[in-house]
């Protein structure tokens, strides 16, 4: 199994439009990830936002980020999300801390 922790920072005042847009995923997406069998939870504390996933595999995750539909939502998350020189999502990796039970 894969896992991966990602943090990202939302622009001011973005909060509620970011978790409408994931109360409301497109069905596209949510496509994606079930075919790819790919859980995600994503917590906010202030304008900071952590996702943890899980996927069979690297390959597996990377999947669902492919694509016309997938890029285009990751264009969406860019207007709500700080971004860097290119206009992307500033996405930083997790390092692994602790993991316990199913997570070993």
């Amino acid at each position: 199994m894969y896992s991966t922790g990602q943090t990202f920072k939302l622009k001011p005042g973005f909060y509620a439009d970011y978790k409408k847009a994931h109360d409301d995923l497109w069905p596209q997406m949510a496509e994606a990830l079930q075919v790819n069998q790919v859980n995600i939870v994503i917590h906010h504390y202030h304008d900071r936002l952590y996702m943890y996933a899980t996927a069979p595999s690297r390959e597996h995750f990377k999947r669902v980020h492919a694509g016309a539909d997938a890029q285009l939502w990751l264009c969406y998350m860019a207007i709500m999300m700080e971004t860097d020189e290119q206009g992307k999502s500033i996405i930083e990796q997790m390092d692994l801390a602790f993991s316990f039970g199913a997570f070993k």
